[in-house]
Protein backbone atom coordinates (compact mmCIF):
# COMPACT_ATOMS: atom_id res chain seq x y z
CA UNK A 1 0.00 0.00 0.00
CA UNK A 2 2.80 2.47 0.73
CA UNK A 3 5.28 2.11 -2.49
CA UNK A 4 1.51 2.98 -4.44
CA UNK A 5 0.98 6.25 -2.19
CA UNK A 6 4.61 6.86 -2.95
CA UNK A 7 4.98 6.86 -6.47
CA UNK A 8 1.48 9.28 -6.67
CA UNK A 9 3.03 11.49 -4.22
CA UNK A 10 5.96 11.78 -6.21
CA UNK A 11 3.77 12.19 -9.66
CA UNK A 12 2.28 15.06 -7.70
CA UNK A 13 5.67 16.62 -6.68
CA UNK A 14 6.69 16.31 -9.95
CA UNK A 15 3.47 17.83 -11.86
CA UNK A 16 3.89 20.83 -9.14
CA UNK A 17 7.29 21.62 -10.32
CA UNK A 18 5.98 21.00 -13.82
CA UNK A 19 3.72 23.62 -12.98
CA UNK A 20 5.44 26.25 -11.69
CA UNK A 21 8.85 25.35 -14.17
CA UNK A 22 7.79 28.47 -16.62
CA UNK A 23 10.12 31.81 -18.40
CA UNK A 24 9.53 34.30 -15.83
CA UNK A 25 9.92 37.68 -17.44
CA UNK A 26 10.95 40.85 -15.41
CA UNK A 27 9.86 44.15 -16.40
CA UNK A 28 9.78 47.65 -15.25
CA UNK A 29 6.52 48.27 -12.36
CA UNK A 30 6.01 51.54 -14.31
CA UNK A 31 3.96 52.56 -17.86
CA UNK A 32 6.35 52.79 -20.54
CA UNK A 33 3.90 53.18 -23.47
CA UNK A 34 3.58 51.76 -26.08
CA UNK A 35 6.04 49.32 -24.64
CA UNK A 36 3.96 48.08 -21.79
CA UNK A 37 1.34 49.55 -19.51
CA UNK A 38 -1.12 47.94 -17.34
CA UNK A 39 -4.89 48.34 -18.45
CA UNK A 40 -7.97 49.43 -16.67
CA UNK A 41 -7.78 45.95 -15.01
CA UNK A 42 -4.70 45.75 -14.00
CA UNK A 43 -3.07 43.60 -17.08
CA UNK A 44 -0.03 44.18 -18.99
CA UNK A 45 -0.27 45.49 -22.53
CA UNK A 46 1.82 46.76 -25.07
CA UNK A 47 4.25 46.19 -27.83
CA UNK A 48 6.89 44.37 -25.77
CA UNK A 49 4.24 42.55 -24.23
CA UNK A 50 2.52 40.79 -27.79
CA UNK A 51 6.24 40.11 -28.56
CA UNK A 52 6.79 38.50 -24.87
CA UNK A 53 3.40 36.06 -25.72
CA UNK A 54 4.52 35.29 -29.22
CA UNK A 55 7.87 34.51 -28.15
CA UNK A 56 6.40 32.08 -25.60
CA UNK A 57 3.95 30.37 -28.23
CA UNK A 58 6.66 30.10 -30.48
CA UNK A 59 8.61 28.25 -27.53
CA UNK A 60 5.84 26.57 -26.67
CA UNK A 61 6.44 27.73 -22.97
CA UNK A 62 4.07 28.94 -20.29
CA UNK A 63 5.42 32.03 -19.09
CA UNK A 64 4.67 34.45 -15.95
CA UNK A 65 5.48 38.52 -15.35
CA UNK A 66 7.63 39.97 -12.34
CA UNK A 67 7.67 43.60 -11.82
CA UNK A 68 10.21 45.39 -10.58
CA UNK A 69 12.09 48.83 -10.23
CA UNK A 70 14.25 49.81 -13.19
CA UNK A 71 17.35 49.58 -11.27
CA UNK A 72 16.64 46.84 -9.66
CA UNK A 73 16.15 44.84 -12.78
CA UNK A 74 19.23 43.40 -13.24
CA UNK A 75 20.54 42.39 -9.43
CA UNK A 76 16.77 40.91 -9.31
CA UNK A 77 17.81 38.74 -12.52
CA UNK A 78 21.15 37.88 -10.69
CA UNK A 79 19.65 36.83 -7.66
CA UNK A 80 16.83 34.43 -9.68
CA UNK A 81 13.76 36.25 -9.28
CA UNK A 82 13.39 36.09 -12.66
CA UNK A 83 14.79 34.57 -15.85
CA UNK A 84 15.07 37.61 -18.37
CA UNK A 85 14.54 41.42 -18.67
CA UNK A 86 11.85 42.11 -21.09
CA UNK A 87 11.96 45.43 -20.42
CA UNK A 88 13.31 47.93 -23.30
CA UNK A 89 16.98 47.39 -21.76
CA UNK A 90 19.81 48.09 -24.49
CA UNK A 91 21.94 45.77 -25.03
CA UNK A 92 25.55 47.81 -23.63
CA UNK A 93 29.06 47.03 -23.31
CA UNK A 94 28.97 47.82 -19.57
CA UNK A 95 25.64 45.92 -18.76
CA UNK A 96 27.43 43.00 -21.42
CA UNK A 97 30.11 42.66 -18.51
CA UNK A 98 27.51 41.43 -15.55
CA UNK A 99 24.98 40.12 -17.41
CA UNK A 100 24.57 38.37 -21.07
CA UNK A 101 21.71 39.48 -24.16
CA UNK A 102 19.73 37.77 -26.84
CA UNK A 103 19.96 38.85 -30.29
CA UNK A 104 18.06 42.73 -30.32
CA UNK A 105 13.99 42.75 -30.66
CA UNK A 106 14.24 46.56 -31.43
CA UNK A 107 16.69 49.54 -31.75
CA UNK A 108 15.52 53.04 -32.20
CA UNK A 109 17.83 56.64 -31.42
CA UNK A 110 18.21 58.46 -28.01
CA UNK A 111 16.35 62.13 -28.09
CA UNK A 112 16.15 65.04 -26.17
CA UNK A 113 12.63 67.24 -25.79
CA UNK A 114 11.90 70.51 -24.21
CA UNK A 115 9.65 73.39 -24.55
CA UNK A 116 8.04 74.58 -27.89
CA UNK A 117 9.49 77.81 -27.30
CA UNK A 118 13.14 76.03 -27.25
CA UNK A 119 15.41 76.50 -30.09
CA UNK A 120 16.20 72.60 -31.74
CA UNK A 121 19.36 70.84 -31.06
CA UNK A 122 20.84 68.07 -29.44
CA UNK A 123 24.49 68.88 -28.94
CA UNK A 124 26.49 70.13 -26.38
CA UNK A 125 26.60 73.45 -27.49
CA UNK A 126 22.74 73.37 -27.25
CA UNK A 127 22.03 71.93 -24.36
CA UNK A 128 24.95 74.57 -22.33
CA UNK A 129 23.95 75.59 -18.91
CA UNK A 130 20.44 73.86 -19.23
CA UNK A 131 18.86 71.03 -16.52
CA UNK A 132 18.18 67.85 -18.59
CA UNK A 133 15.80 65.18 -16.50
CA UNK A 134 17.16 61.59 -17.23
CA UNK A 135 15.48 58.35 -15.66
CA UNK A 136 17.77 57.46 -13.24
CA UNK A 137 20.61 53.76 -14.32
CA UNK A 138 19.67 54.73 -18.07
CA UNK A 139 22.15 54.92 -20.98
CA UNK A 140 21.04 58.52 -21.46
CA UNK A 141 22.54 58.95 -17.53
CA UNK A 142 25.94 57.54 -19.49
CA UNK A 143 26.12 59.55 -22.61
CA UNK A 144 24.92 62.55 -20.36
CA UNK A 145 28.14 62.43 -18.09
CA UNK A 146 30.32 61.48 -21.31
CA UNK A 147 29.27 64.31 -23.29
CA UNK A 148 27.22 66.81 -21.90
CA UNK A 149 28.50 66.70 -18.07
CA UNK A 150 30.68 69.63 -18.46
CA UNK A 151 28.18 72.22 -19.65
CA UNK A 152 25.05 71.30 -18.57
CA UNK A 153 22.88 69.75 -15.05
CA UNK A 154 22.03 66.08 -14.44
CA UNK A 155 18.59 66.14 -12.60
CA UNK A 156 17.70 62.63 -12.46
CA UNK A 157 14.00 60.44 -11.59
CA UNK A 158 13.01 56.79 -10.75
CA UNK A 159 10.60 57.36 -13.82
CA UNK A 160 10.23 59.23 -16.76
CA UNK A 161 6.55 60.18 -15.61
CA UNK A 162 7.80 62.19 -12.98
CA UNK A 163 10.40 64.10 -15.49
CA UNK A 164 7.71 64.78 -18.02
CA UNK A 165 5.95 66.56 -14.99
CA UNK A 166 8.88 68.82 -14.34
CA UNK A 167 9.36 69.41 -17.70
CA UNK A 168 5.76 70.21 -18.31
CA UNK A 169 6.01 72.76 -15.27
CA UNK A 170 9.09 74.49 -16.46
CA UNK A 171 11.46 73.15 -13.58
CA UNK A 172 13.94 71.24 -16.01
CA UNK A 173 14.75 72.40 -19.73
CA UNK A 174 15.06 68.61 -21.41
CA UNK A 175 14.15 65.81 -21.02
CA UNK A 176 16.42 62.58 -22.31
CA UNK A 177 15.64 59.19 -23.15
CA UNK A 178 14.13 56.32 -25.79
CA UNK A 179 12.74 58.33 -28.75
CA UNK A 180 9.16 56.36 -29.02
CA UNK A 181 9.02 56.71 -25.13
CA UNK A 182 9.41 60.66 -25.57
CA UNK A 183 7.24 60.54 -28.55
CA UNK A 184 4.83 58.61 -26.66
CA UNK A 185 4.54 61.94 -24.13
CA UNK A 186 4.37 64.49 -26.93
CA UNK A 187 1.66 62.88 -28.18
CA UNK A 188 -0.12 63.04 -25.17
CA UNK A 189 -2.20 65.70 -23.69
CA UNK A 190 0.22 67.14 -21.12
CA UNK A 191 3.14 66.55 -23.81
CA UNK A 192 1.15 68.12 -27.15
CA UNK A 193 0.08 71.44 -25.40
CA UNK A 194 3.73 72.34 -23.69
CA UNK A 195 7.11 70.39 -25.53
CA UNK A 196 8.42 69.75 -28.85
CA UNK A 197 11.50 67.62 -29.92
CA UNK A 198 14.58 69.29 -29.84
CA UNK A 199 16.49 65.83 -31.80
CA UNK A 200 18.31 63.03 -31.89
CA UNK A 201 21.64 62.67 -30.12
CA UNK A 202 24.92 61.14 -32.07
CA UNK A 203 25.42 57.97 -32.21
CA UNK A 204 27.87 56.20 -29.59
CA UNK A 205 27.27 52.27 -30.01
CA UNK A 206 29.68 52.13 -26.76
CA UNK A 207 27.14 53.50 -24.88
CA UNK A 208 23.48 53.76 -26.21
CA UNK A 209 24.01 50.01 -26.99
CA UNK A 210 23.55 47.48 -29.99
CA UNK A 211 19.51 47.71 -29.74
CA UNK A 212 17.26 46.26 -27.47
CA UNK A 213 17.72 42.80 -26.19
CA UNK A 214 16.55 40.68 -23.61
CA UNK A 215 18.69 40.21 -20.55
CA UNK A 216 19.88 36.97 -19.34
CA UNK A 217 22.25 35.20 -16.99
CA UNK A 218 25.51 34.60 -19.03
CA UNK A 219 25.41 30.17 -17.44
CA UNK A 220 21.82 30.45 -19.21
CA UNK A 221 23.05 29.53 -22.63
CA UNK A 222 20.37 26.94 -23.30
CA UNK A 223 17.44 29.85 -22.21
CA UNK A 224 19.47 31.94 -24.66
CA UNK A 225 19.49 30.01 -27.58
CA UNK A 226 15.52 29.37 -27.34
CA UNK A 227 14.72 32.82 -27.20
CA UNK A 228 16.81 33.45 -30.29
CA UNK A 229 15.19 31.16 -32.11
CA UNK A 230 11.87 32.35 -31.22
CA UNK A 231 12.93 35.95 -32.09
CA UNK A 232 14.43 34.93 -35.42
CA UNK A 233 11.20 32.46 -36.20
CA UNK A 234 8.77 35.43 -35.65
CA UNK A 235 10.69 37.80 -37.53
CA UNK A 236 10.80 35.33 -40.78
CA UNK A 237 6.77 34.30 -39.90
CA UNK A 238 5.92 38.01 -40.42
CA UNK A 239 4.36 37.78 -36.85
CA UNK A 240 6.60 40.61 -35.52
CA UNK A 241 5.59 42.78 -38.15
CA UNK A 242 1.88 42.12 -37.72
CA UNK A 243 2.39 42.98 -33.81
CA UNK A 244 4.59 46.19 -34.65
CA UNK A 245 1.63 47.41 -37.35
CA UNK A 246 -0.94 47.48 -33.85
CA UNK A 247 1.58 50.42 -32.83
CA UNK A 248 3.96 51.94 -35.00
CA UNK A 249 3.21 53.05 -38.76
CA UNK A 250 7.25 52.12 -39.36
CA UNK A 251 10.06 49.49 -38.64
CA UNK A 252 11.55 49.72 -35.26
CA UNK A 253 13.55 46.86 -35.24
CA UNK A 254 16.23 48.36 -38.23
CA UNK A 255 15.65 51.60 -36.63
CA UNK A 256 19.44 53.49 -36.23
Amino acid sequence: MKLPLLLAGAMLAVSAFTAQADVRFGIMNESYPPFFAKDASGQWQGWEIDLMNAVCDQMKEKCSIVELSWDGLIPALQSKKFDVIWSSMSNTVERSKIIDFTDKYYNTPSTLIGPKDQKPGATADDVKGKTIGIQVSTIQSDYFNKYFAKVADQKTYQTLDEAFQDLAAGRIDYVFGDSLALDAFLKSDAGKDCCAKMGDVADDKEILGAGVSGGLRKEDTELKTKLNAAIAAIRASGKYDEITKKYFDFDIYGAK
